[in-house]
C-alpha cells in the first residue's frame, strides 16, 4: 500500500449525500460522513498514520492494477492481475432517492475472482472526527462494530474478521475462479444497531439497481456531440458532488489537497460556492438536466430571501455556504495532520466565506434567470430576490473587493468583479422588460452603463494591450476568458481579441492556462501553483467563439489527455502533468461541458457551410 498515492490515482463513488475516494489499490482513503462537509471517517489521504483507511486489495510483487467505471455509472471497478489469477473489486454507494438527510450511509464492496485464484486482504481502520474522536471496537462473527461518541460504523463481510490491535480489524480470503465475497461499511448515529446481514442475492440486486439508476439518468442527457464519454463522466461527477436534499453542489469532494505539494495553499472545498453552482446551471441546462438546475436556483433563491428578511438589509449573499444553507464556516487547522505528503496546514472550514466578491451577483442573476429552463419566467419569489439584490448592488458595485480567486492580499478594483456586476444589471433589465416585472429600471440602466465605461477605460492597459486583473495594473487574469460568454464584448471585438492574445502570451503554457501570476500580483500566500484546469477549458471556449477553431479543438483534446485513468480532474495541473488541488473539482468538470458544447456547436456550424 502506497503511503500517499497520487491525487489522480483515485475514483469517486457516492450516494448523493456524501462521497468516498478509492485509490487504484482498492484503498478508501477519504470518506466523510454523514455529509460531504462532515468530519472524516477515513482520512489517510491527509495523514497516513492518523487518518484511517479501508483497504481491500490483492497483494504481491507482481500484481498490476487497472481501474475503470462500469459504463455510464458511478460504479467503480478495480482489477488486480497477478501470475496466479485475476481479482475484481466493485465499489459503490446505493444512491439516495428520498432527498431526506440521513445519518446512515453504506459503502458496498464486492470481490470476485475471474481467473485462477487470488487472495484478498482486508484492513479496516476508521478514525472518527479526523482521528480526534476515540472509538471502541467489537468483532462478532461477520460484523465488526466501531462506536464513538458521535458516530457508529459497522463492517460486515464474509471475509473472516479478526482484531488488528485494539481498534482495527483485518482479514484474508482466498477466492478461486468464479467465487465472490462482499464487504460493506455502514455509518450511522452513535446509538444505531448494525444493519441486517445481506445475502448474495440482495447484494447482487442492490448492485444492478444502482447500475440502472445511473444509466437511466445518463440516458436523459441530450448531448449528442463528439465527446460523449467525457461529457457524461463530467455530468455524473457533478451529480455525485450535489447534495440531493437541498440541490446544492459542492466545489470538490475533499479538503486540504495542495495546489503545490509541500505548500500552504490547502483549502476546504466541501461547500457550495454561489459562483460554481450558478455556472453549473448553464452546463446542466445544456445537457437537458432541468430538474437539477432548478433545484439549485431554488436553493439560491432561499439564500437571498433569508438575507432580505434579516435585520439591517445587508449584503444579499455571501460567497459560499454549507449544503443546507448554513452560512457558518469557521476555519481551523487540523494541527494533528501532517497533510498530503507534508502539505500543511490542513484547513477545515473556509474563512473566505466572509470576503466581499462582487462578481457573485452576476453569476447569481445568470443562474436565477435561467434555472427553470431556457424560456421560463422568474417566479414571484425569484423576482423579489433578484430585484432586491440588484437594488443593493446599485449602491455597492463601485468598491474594491477580494476578487474571484479569493486572494488574501487585500481588496482591489478587480475587473472581473465589474464585468459580472455589468452582467447582473444587464440580465435584470432584460428580465424586467421581457416579463413586465416592477424594477428600478433607470437606476439599473445607469449602473450598467457606468460599469461598462469604467471597465473599458480603467480596466485597459496600454502596456499589455489588454484588459487586466484590476484597474490601473498590468497583471493579466484568466477569469476574463468568460467575457465572450457574458455579452459584454463580442467574441471578435478587437479589444477582446487583443486581450485574448495577451493572455496567450503571458498565462498559457502548452495550451494550459495559469489563472494569474502570483509573483506579479501578490495574493498574500507563499509558493506557486499549477495551471488552473477551469481556465484551460474557458480558454478553449473563448478560442472557439473567436473563430480559432482548429486551435481550440487541439487545446481541448490535449487537455482531455490530463484527465486521470477514469476521466476525473482535480483543480490544477502541475509542472510535470500531475493533478493538484482538491479532487475531483466541480468547476473543472462543468467548464469541460461548457467547452465541449461550444466546440460542438462551432464545428457543426462550420460543417454546415456550403463548400
Amino acid at each position: 500500500m502506497k503511503r500517499y498515492p497520487l491525487i489522480a490515482d483515485h475514483g469517486l463513488v457516492g450516494d448523493l449525500q456524501t462521497v468516498a475516494l478509492i485509490s487504484d489499490e482498492g484503498v478508501v482513503d477519504w470518506f466523510a460522513a454523514p455529509r460531504f462537509d462532515s468530519p472524516g471517517v477515513f482520512s489517510a489521504l491527509l495523514d497516513h498514520d492518523r487518518g484511517g483507511w479501508f483497504r481491500l486489495s490483492v497483494d504481491g510483487p507482481d500484481v498490476t492494477v487497472k481501474q475503470l467505471y462500469y459504463p455510464d455509472t458511478a460504479m467503480l471497478v478495480t482489477r488486480f492481475m497477478s501470475p496466479d489469477g485475476v481479482g475484481e473489486l466493485m465499489d459503490w454507494m446505493p444512491p439516495d432517492r428520498t432527498g431526506r438527510p440521513t445519518d446512515r450511509h453504506t459503502l458496498m464492496r464486492v470481490m470476485r475472482c475471474t481467473r485462477g485464484s487470488v487472495t484478498f486482504t482486508l484492513e479496516c481502520r476508521p478514525r472518527f472526527g479526523f482521528g480526534r474522536t476515540p472509538h471502541d471496537t467489537r468483532v462478532d462473527g461477520r460484523t465488526a462494530s466501531f462506536r464513538s461518541a458521535a458516530m457508529a460504523g459497522f463492517l460486515q463481510s464474509n471475509v473472516p474478521l479478526e482484531r488488528d490491535g485494539p481498534n482495527d480489524v483485518r482479514g484474508r480470503l482466498l477466492l478461486a475462479e468464479g467465487q465472490m465475497a462482499g464487504a460493506s461499511f455502514t455509518v450511522d448515529g452513535p446509538e444505531a444497531e448494525p444493519p441486517p446481514l445481506p445475502d448474495v442475492r440482495e447484494v447482487e440486486a442492490a448492485l444492478w439497481d444502482a447500475v440502472d439508476f445511473w444509466q437511466r439518468w445518463v440516458r436523459t442527457a441530450r448531448y449528442r456531440g463528439r465527446w460523449p464519454d467525457m461529457v457524461h463522466r463530467s455530468a455524473i461527477t457533478l451529480k455525485l458532488l450535489t447534495y440531493l436534499p437541498s440541490g446544492a453542489p459542492i466545489a470538490a469532494a475533499t479538503l486540504g489537497l495542495p495546489e503545490q505539494v509541500g505548500g500552504e495553499r490547502n483549502w476546504d472545498y466541501r461547500y457550495t460556492w454561489v459562483r460554481d453552482g450558478s455556472l453549473a446551471v448553464r452546463a446542466l441546462l445544456d445537457l437537458g438536466f432541468v430538474e437539477e438546475a432548478a433545484a439549485f436556483t431554488d436553493w439560491l433563491t432561499a439564500r437571498v430571501a433569508e438575507r432580505s428578511r434579516g435585520p439591517g438589509g445587508g449584503r444579499p449573499l455571501q460567497i459560499m455556504y454549507r449544503v443546507d444553507g448554513d452560512p457558518w464556516l469557521p476555519e481551523e487547522v487540523l494541527s494533528e495532520f501532517e497533510g498530503y505528503r507534508g502539505s500543511a496546514p490542513v484547513r477545515v472550514g473556509n474563512a473566505a466565506a466572509d470576503q466581499l466578491q462582487l462578481d457573485i451577483f452576476g453569476e447569481a442573476l445568470y443562474a436565477l434567470a435561467q434555472g427553470g429552463g431556457r424560456d421560463s419566467q422568474p417566479t414571484y419569489e425569484g423576482w423579489r430576490a433578484m430585484s432586491g439584490m440588484l437594488d443593493w448592488l446599485a449602491t455597492s458595485w463601485d468598491a474594491p473587493d477580494e476578487g474571484v480567486w479569493e486572494t488574501r492580499g487585500g481588496r482591489k478594483d478587480f475587473t472581473f468583479s465589474r464585468v459580472m456586476s455589468w452582467v447582473a444589471f444587464d440580465r435584470g433589465l432584460r428580465l424586467a422588460e421581457e416579463f413586465g416585472r416592477p424594477a428600478a429600471l433607470d437606476t439599473w440602466r445607469t449602473a450598467r452603463d457606468e460599469i461598462f465605461t469604467q471597465v473599458m477605460r480603467r480596466g485597459w492597459s496600454e502596456r499589455q494591450k489588454a484588459l487586466t486583473q484590476y484597474f490601473g495594473g498590468d497583471v493579466l487574469d484568466a477569469s476574463l476568458l468568460l467575457i465572450p460568454r457574458t455579452g459584454l464584448l463580442s467574441p471578435t471585438d478587437p479589444v477582446w481579441l487583443s486581450t485574448l492574445d495577451a493572455i496567450e502570451r503571458r498565462l498559457v503554457r502548452d495550451n494550459l492556462v495559469h489563472r494569474y501570476d502570483p509573483a506579479a500580483a501578490p495574493d498574500g500566500l507563499r509558493g506557486a501553483e499549477g495551471t488552473f484546469s477551469l481556465c484551460t477549458f474557458l480558454y478553449v471556449d473563448a478560442l472557439a467563439r473567436a473563430g480559432r477553431v482548429r486551435q481550440a479543438r487541439f487545446a481541448f483534446e490535449k487537455m482531455l489527455s490530463y484527465a486521470n485513468h477514469v476521466g476525473l480532474f482535480a483543480e490544477e495541473i502541475g509542472p510535470s502533468g500531475e493533478q493538484l488541488g482538491n479532487f475531483p473539482q466541480a468547476f473543472t468538470h462543468l467548464s469541460l461541458i461548457m467547452a465541449a458544447t461550444t466546440l460542438d456547436e462551432t464545428l457543426d456550424a462550420l460543417a454546415a457551410r456550403p463548400g
